[in-house]
């Protein structure tokens, strides 16, 4: 196949990139795992995917018989730029492997003898691919359609469930609340038939630049370029841009590193910031010593994760979360099973939604108070009172307000945790750093701090940080100075309000 070169000329093979390769290679993996494909891409901008599905799917449609493809982008001007892409891959076909045309037109190449079809459409039209049968679907920059819950409904939903069918959705991000963000949410947890593959912008090879005489890099840039392992040309690019762009939340929304980064919008200050959950997923070295602690979130809503943490004093071993329907029952036999295998200290347990149910039976097998298997599980109410506000105190060592509740409390200390100088180490997770950037925050009248509700943050289209609550809650209660907890927490430099 031939595509056009980025820097002008005349035609020349296509080969993939590294962003392709490593595309491909997880299509390949879940087609041979399930039989088809349903992904859902997150990008930087033009890296090269809506090339590598084009070529993908025509060459599909032309070494097979009654394939139907079709491709959805957001406006007219991509729609002409793909199709014109396509038609490129089929007049530079050598003649003998060239499939004969039959009824085609500027959105439509037939291929008459195999009976299979490529067509186009753009979403800006409701009812476009409504009622239409495909095998192949591609739709392009989907955080940018303008009639997403149309499409999904009617162009998506028209594709056949049989196997080796493939619909591929692909976009740069376009902020929080919209279908492309909502499904990404729902395929990042692991929840339904999508595949969430991000690809970060430095895959991209030119996506570098020149260095220039005396370029130097702060300590935010020196942070960055070591934990995504980046050279100068890559940093020197990076600035570049975001000059021209003219806003780093800009850049991050375009050429994203993670894809919780992605997802970034102007106006959210997230209460744990994004550079610090970053820099905990990138520590190497730390050792998990002192006491195993779990913290159990389980579902409150229906969409909700059952998530549990697993944390040795600076390091959180790991974090799994199971979705679908998990009831009291079954959530207490998945605890049970964890805490005989694992044989932690303490496990705190959300006593909300099913966690009281969770709570109680645990309770009567033993592992209560008062149970003979030993004084481990522990029920936390996220709208209790905190722990006391006396412990609390200022950099002066002067008591000062701290939470209002017992959740922003163990929020609050997760987040001392991430800051504190000897560092912290969690799971290297776009969705655990996804959770832990999601809530915003605020102070009362009396200058408590107060999280973002998860009510809230359902309303502008945020999942439940399910993932950070576990780990959260393993911060419910010190357990001891070898875990290296703070009993009394001392404000960081600058007070609360800045860590």
């Amino acid at each position: 196949m031939k595509i056009r070169p980025y820097e002008g000329g005349e035609p020349i093979a296509f080969a993939f990139n590294a962003s392709q390769a490593i595309l491909h290679r997880r299509l390949e993996q879940q087609r041979a795992e399930t039989g088809r494909i349903r992904a859902l891409v997150l990008k930087g901008r033009r890296m090269g995917i809506s090339t590598y599905v084009g070529a993908r799917f025509y060459h599909r449609a032309t070494w097979r018989r009654g394939v139907r493809v079709y491709i959805l982008t957001h406006e007219q001007e991509a729609t002409d730029t793909l199709f014109g892409m396509v038609e490129r891959f089929h007049e530079h076909t050598p003649f003998w492997l060239r499939p004969e045309l039959g009824e085609s037109n500027a959105k439509t190449l037939a291929f008459s003898g195999l009976d299979s079809e490529y067509r186009v459409g753009t979403a800006g039209t409701k009812g476009t691919g409504r009622g239409q049968g495909f095998h192949l679907f591609h739709g392009s920059e989907v955080a940018f359609w303008p009639n997403a819950p149309t499409h999904f409904a009617g162009a998506v939903q028209a594709v056949s469930k049989a196997p080796g069918t493939e619909v591929i959705l692909e976009s740069t991000a376009n902020g929080m609340g919209n279908q492309f963000h909502e499904r990404w949410q729902r395929a990042e947890a692991g929840d339904g038939e999508y595949c969430a593959i991000f690809l970060p912008w430095f895959w991209e090879p030119r996506y570098r630049d020149v260095v220039p005489p005396g370029f130097e890099l702060d300590d935010e840039d020196l942070e960055y370029m070591a934990a995504w392992k980046l050279d100068l040309e890559q940093m020197a690019w990076r600035r570049n841009t975001t000059a021209e762009l003219g806003d780093p939340l800009m850049f991050k929304q375009e050429y994203p590193a993670t894809a919780a980064e992605a997802f970034q919008n102007t106006g959210h200050d997230s209460y744990i910031k994004p550079e610090v959950v970053l820099r905990a997923r990138k520590r190497v070295g730390l050792e998990g010593r002192g006491r195993l602690v779990l913290g159990v979130d389980p579902k409150r809503f229906g969409d909700d994760r059952f998530a549990i943490a697993w944390r040795r004093s600076r390091v959180v071993e790991k974090v799994q979360s199971y979705v679908g329907k998990i009831g009291t029952v079954e959530g207490a036999n998945l605890v049970r099973k964890i805490i005989d295998a694992d044989r932690p200290v303490r496990v705190f347990i959300d006593l909300g939604g099913t966690g009281a149910g969770v709570y109680d039976i645990l309770v009567d097998w033993g592992y209560g108070h008062a149970g003979d298997k030993g004084d481990i599980v522990r029920g936390v109410d996220f709208g209790g009172a905190p722990q006391g506000d006396a412990e609390y105190s200022d950099v002066d060592g002067k008591p000062m307000a701290g939470p209002r509740n017992r959740r922003a409390e163990m929020w609050m200390r997760s987040n001392l945790w991430l800051l504190e100088p000897g560092g912290a180490s969690i799971p290297d997770s776009d969705a655990l750093q996804t959770d832990a950037c999601a809530p915003g925050f605020t102070y009362d009248m009396q200058q408590r701090l107060l999280l973002e509700s998860k009510e809230h943050m359902r309303a502008r289209g945020v999942r439940s940080p399910d993932e950070w609550d576990a780990i959260a809650l393993t911060f419910a209660e010190p357990i001891g100075s070898t875990d290296n907890e703070r009993t009394r927490p001392r404000a960081p430099p600058g007070g609360w309000q800045s860590a």
